[in-house]
Order: structure tokens, then C-alpha cells, then sequence
């Protein structure tokens, strides 16, 4: 099914008239005193869940902007929480509360806005309890950890009529916006193929303590609730050579809590992708085929990675590449549509450049002069968050430049490559030089395999993974396959089993 299809069946409507009822912003208290002046009643009381990293973002994007006020700073190591802390008591005169349980805070009727920054394993339970406490979500990419989160909490967001915003903030420059409508409003002719890259180097980050048994939790972190809906398996241990600390950020590198790169900095592009095609379903086929090269190391998802979508009148090809590498067109982190007329590349979130079928440069989006004098692409983060707060005080759903409905989809395409990759079988990444009947496939497999070779992997050895072309039911969202046993394996990982006392439950 066409989940925008599906949303306008939602009635949106009665959400609207629910809200204008009300006569409120959506207060988590949805009471206002007479008495107050009109911004004391229009202030937003957001929480900033998650401080360590991303979350720095989150705060600037709400702290001193919109008649926005972060009240509560939630992080389960309280020694992440330093930064975020001095900043928003310099900015608002006063030091927020902390509080180290996300339960305690989704319960708080004095906050409005909950802004999700944690690892990608929290995002969809921390934002369905929020919204059945009647806050608004802010939720980083990818929305989910797997397919089944996004279905239930777009669910959710409906049901309890919340505002849900996912963190892809390309969705919301206005070059980049654009480079879409240029894409989408016929100036390339027709567009078949969209190409997304996320040619990011990533070091090893070695022995890290899934084996050798090294392993310790920070002692300031509350590590039961650090896994909340993961396993509780023993902490890889901090590693002095990286600067966030390996349970800090290698969590993205481990299957338990994270997606890969694929699933980390992928899924802007591959959101980026989908929303220049036009696609608002599931692609009728994904496959998938790469492994982890270059060195061995404690981390469990590909470095290097081939995707192949398949919309029948389009296709999707998606490469990460975790060695050092050359860019493609011009961009390196980034997308290129390709049409009959010429094609457009995107080499940042923030525009892009379109050229006619000779490669002749016809305009730019989102180029221009910097506050310096400087001519760059021009985009900020903070769009993302203003599009957030206009969507949370209009009540209105088609308000938000990426609702939970298009997360869920990003996301899936991410995390529906990676079934494929883990269902594959294991040989020589070079042992099959086709991988599919698709000419652009097949030429993007080769250049990956040039590239691992000049990064000295031995392609003719070294082991990777040849993925199952699976088809998808887009009406369910289940994964189809002739070889059964195959299929009930897929659909297994389209969900996760939760740990006792964190389930993510259907919502009805």
C-alpha cells in the first residue's frame, strides 16, 4: 500500500479539528491560564533525550529559538551531559533538570516536545512512549532499527494525533528542495535511476571487547538502561584511541544497536534518493552484496556495500564505501538522478548542480554567498527544527517536510538491504562480477570491485556476501521468496524480540 495513500485515510481532518478544539499548541498539560501573556502560553517545554553527540544539535536547534525552552536533559551517562548542560543554562539563565530514565521524563506532563539524538536501537520505543504520553517527537535518523518500528509508530503518531518529525534535515533546505522539484517537475525528462553514495572512510575499530572479554561499562552510565531494548550483553570496552568512546559510537558498527553506514549516514542519501524518484511505497525488489574489507576488526557490519532497488519504471542503486576512495560525479556523500535529458548531482545536503545529457553545467541549487562573502552551498540544520515547531503549533501532519511516514520508509530501504546482505551467502566478493540483469547494477558492482582492489583487498579471496534478491509485498510489507524457508528467515528480521520490560507493542 501507498502509505501517503493511506495517510489521507487517516483523517486528518479530525486531527485538525481536534487540535483547533483545543485551542492549544499541543501542551502535553493542554491547559493555558488566561491570565498568561500569549508566549508564555505559546512556549514549547522540550526535552533533549540523548546529549553525547548529535543531540549537541538538537539543543542548538531548539535552545533560544521559537519560544522554545529545553527544560529537561536526558542522557543514561551522566557524564555525557556536560556540554548541554553550560549551554542551555548560558542561553536561558537557568540550568535545565536532568533526569537519567527516559520513563520519567515520557511521564512529565510539563514537557510538550520530546527530541530523540540516542543510538538507533532507543528511537522507536523512546517515541512511541512519548507519544502515548502526549508529547511530540523530534526522532534522529534512521527512524528505526528495524522495518516493523516504522509501521508502529507512524501508527501511534496517528492514533494519539502527535507531531513526528525524522532528523533527515535535507528534507527541509530550501536548495535541496529545490534540486527536487527541478528533478520532479520534468527538466531531466524522464528519471529512471537514482543514485545514492556514502563514500565515508571508516577506521577499524579493533579488538573492542565483543572477544576478548575486556569488557567494562562506564562507571557514570546506567548500561540496563543504555540497552533498554537490545540484549543486555557486556559493553565493548572504552577504547583510548577513539574519542567518543567505543560505547559511544561504535554501537553503529554492531548489529544489536546499530545499522551500519548504511543505516547511519546512508540513510540521508538513501532518503534523499527515494524522495527524487518520487516513491512514496516499498520497491517491489532489493538486493544486496558486500562485506567488511580492509582489516579485521570486532565490527559486524559492511564497510562496502552494493544495493539494487527495483520500482519496475525505476531503480534505486545504493554503494557504501568505508575505504578511502574517489567521488563519483562530483560527490562523495551525496545522490545523482539520472534522466533522459541530463541528470542532477547533490553532493551535500544542502543543493546541488543539474547538468544537460553532455555534461554541460545548466544551474545550481542553493549556491550562494556565505556571511563571509564566500559562494558555497548554502543549508542549515535549523530549517528542520523550525518546519518541526510550525507542524507541532499548526497541528497539521502535511505540515512536516519528513513525517514518521517517510522515515519509516527511508529507514526500511536501509534496513531491508541489510536482511538481504545477512542472508547472503558467503564467498569471494570477486567470485561474481554480475550481480543482477541490470546494466548500471553490474557497472557499479565492478567499480566497487576496482576500488577494493586499489585499496589492496584481494578480491579474489577476500570473504563477502552475496545477498538474495528478495521481493517485497508492498500492500503488507512482507518479504516474499520460492525458497520458503528463505522467506520466514527474512521476515524474522523485519522485527527484533525486546528485552522484558522495554517491548515495542502493537498499536490498536
Amino acid at each position: 500500500m501507498d502509505l501517503f495513500n493511506r495517510r489521507e485515510f487517516l483523517n486528518r481532518s479530525a486531527l485538525i479539528a481536534a487540535a483547533a478544539a483545543a485551542g492549544s499548541v499541543g501542551r502535553a498539560d493542554d491547559k493555558t491560564s488566561t491570565t498568561k501573556t500569549k508566549a508564555q502560553a505559546d512556549k514549547l517545554r522540550v526535552a533533549v533525550v540523548g546529549v553525547n553527540g548529535r543531540g549537541m544539535s538538537h539543543v542548538d536547534g531548539f535552545l533560544g529559538k521559537n519560544n522554545c525552552e529545553i527544560t529537561t536533559v536526558c542522557d543514561c551517562d551522566e557524564a555525557a551531559i556536560g556540554r548541554a548542560m553550560k549551554a542551555i543554562e548560558g542561553k536561558q539563565g537557568k540550568a535545565p533538570q536532568y533526569e537519567k530514565d527516559i520513563r520519567k521524563v515520557v511521564e512529565n506532563k510539563n514537557i510538550d516536545v520530546i527530541s530523540i539524538a540516542t543510538p538507533n536501537h532507543w528511537h522507536a520505543l523512546m517515541a512511541v512512549w512519548a507519544m502515548q504520553n502526549g508529547k511530540d517527537v523530534y526522532v534522529e535518523k534512521p527512524a528505526t532499527h528495524n522495518v516493523h518500528e516504522g509501521t508502529i509508530m507512524t501508527a501511534a503518531a496517528r492514533k494519539y494525533k502527535r507531531i513526528c518529525q525524522v532528523g533527515t534535515q535535507s528534507r527541509s533546505n530550501p536548495g535541496m528542495r529545490e534540486a527536487i522539484a527541478y528533478i520532479r517537475g520534468g527538466k531531466l525528462g524522464k528519471v529512471d535511476l537514482a543514485i545514492g553514495l556514502c563514500y565515508k572512510p571508516r577506521k577499524s575499530i579493533g579488538d573492542v571487547g565483543l572477544k576478548s572479554g575486556d569488557q567494562k561499562p562506564p562507571a557514570t552510565m546506567d548500561y540496563d538502561l543504555w540497552c533498554g531494548p537490545a540484549p543486555l550483553k557486556m559493553p565493548r570496552r572504552n577504547n583510548p584511541n577513539d574519542k567518543f568512546g567505543t560505547v559511544h559510537y561504535n554501537w553503529h558498527w554492531v548489529w544489536d544497536t546499530g545499522n551500519g553506514d548504511l543505516g547511519n549516514q546512508g540513510v540521508h542519501e538513501m532518503d534523499k534518493a527515494r524522495w527524487g524518484l518520487g516513491k512514496t511505497a516499498m520497491p517491489n525488489t532489493v538486493l544486496s552484496a558486500g562485506g567488511r574489507f580492509g582489516y579485521v576488526d570486532d565490527g559486524e557490519t559492511a564497510n562496502t556495500q552494493f544495493c539494487l532497488f527495483d520500482y519496475t519504471d525505476a531503480k534505486m542503486i545504493f554503494e557504501v564505501r568505508g575505504l578511502e576512495t574517489k567521488d563519483y560525479k562530483g560527490a562523495k556523500v551525496g545522490n545523482i538522478w539520472v534522466g533522459t535529458e541530463g541528470y542532477v548531482v547533490c553532493p551535500n545536503y544542502a543543493g546541488g548542480i543539474a547538468y544537460d545529457k553532455d555534461g554541460k553545467e545548466v544551474t545550481r541549487f542553493g549556491w550562494g554567498k556565505d556571511s563571509k562573502g564566500d559562494m558555497k552551498f548554502l543549508g542549515s540544520d535549523q530549517h528542520h527544527f523550525d518546519n518541526f515547531v510550525k507542524a507541532v503549533r499548526s497541528r497539521k501532519v502535511e505540515d512536516l517536510n519528513c513525517d514518521i511516514a517517510e522515515g519509516h520508509l527511508s529507514a526500511s530501504l536501509c534496513h531491508l538491504a541489510n536482511i538481504s546482505y545477512r542472508l547472503g551467502t558467503e564467498q569471494a566478493i570477486g567470485a561474481n562480477t554480475k550481480v543482477s540483469d541490470d546494466k548500471n547494477a553490474n557497472e557499479f558492482f565492478s567499480a566497487m570491485l576496482t576500488h577494493l582492489k586499489a585499496n589492496k583487498v584481494d578480491v579474489g579471496s577476500a570473504a563477502g556476501r552475496f545477498g538474495p534478491a528478495l521481493s517485497i509485498d508492498t500492500k503488507t510489507e512482507r518479504l516474499l521468496s520460492s525458497d520458503k524457508a528463505l522467506a520466514d528467515r527474512a521476515n524474522a528480521m523485519l522485527f527484533r524480540e525486546y528485552r522484558k520490560g522495554f517491548e515495542l507493542k502493537e498499536i490498536v
